[in-house]
């Protein structure tokens, strides 16, 4: 699974809707660019090739009276969504995707209601805890690598992995039973996108001198 359709689709759902410098600029101030593949490039494919599966509506903006090409904004459709939430829940569930695929899911968890975030996030945490009796059936991390040599660091790399991530799941669970964060239904939820014009704080030089290229989705 790539985080970056759960990213672009739930960026534009939470702007209503957005062109693709907006959608850039919020997973830039969220600093996906430094651990997900939500570079610009992907990020404007990813637009237009939802746009033509349906998930996007693509609409035709006329240039601004100061000049500059015309931009295109994007509103998510009821197939978006239904694909926006689909990826939501996988992502909280599936134990062995890469790491930024969780890290997507978590920025737009609370567009869940806090009793299926919890069900889903104990889920995991079952996931990774069946996965390790599996594994440790045959494999015993305390016994060493053994025979393997070396090698036998690449499965207690593996396994201690499952258990920080079984340990981080059980923590977040406790903090949303405890009441933390507003889930959907429960009042008004963070904002955690920039307004049109909004200077991101976290740009990077990098970002700066790329801004100049002419891209229509802007």
């Amino acid at each position: 699974m790539s985080a970056i359709r759960l990213l672009v689709l739930g960026a534009v759902r939470q702007h209503g809707r957005a062109h693709g410098y907006q959608v850039r600029n919020d997973l830039e101030y969220w600093g996906a660019h430094e651990w997900s593949n939500a570079k610009p490039g992907s990020i404007y494919h990813a637009l237009k090739q939802m746009a033509k599966q349906g998930m996007l509506i693509a609409h035709e903006i006329a240039p601004s009276t100061v000049g500059g090409p015309p931009r295109t904004e994007y509103e998510i459709t009821e197939k978006g969504t239904a694909e926006y939430l689909t990826l939501l829940r996988e992502s909280l569930t599936s134990y062995d995707q890469k790491p930024d695929v969780l890290s997507a899911a978590l920025g737009f968890v609370v567009d869940l209601g806090r009793e299926e975030a919890l069900e889903l996030l104990e889920e995991r945490v079952r996931g990774i805890e069946e996965w390790r009796t599996a594994v440790t059936e045959h494999y015993v991390p305390d016994d060493g690598p053994g025979q393997l040599g070396h090698i036998g660091e690449i499965m207690n790399f593996w396994v201690h992995s499952a258990d920080s991530g079984a340990e981080w799941t059980r923590g977040l669970i406790q903090r949303i039973k405890g009441g933390a964060y507003t889930f959907a239904g429960e009042g008004e939820p963070f904002v955690g996108v920039l307004s049109e014009g909004e200077e991101n704080p976290y740009r990077t030089d990098e970002s700066l001198s790329d801004e100049s290229l002419s891209d229509g989705s802007r």
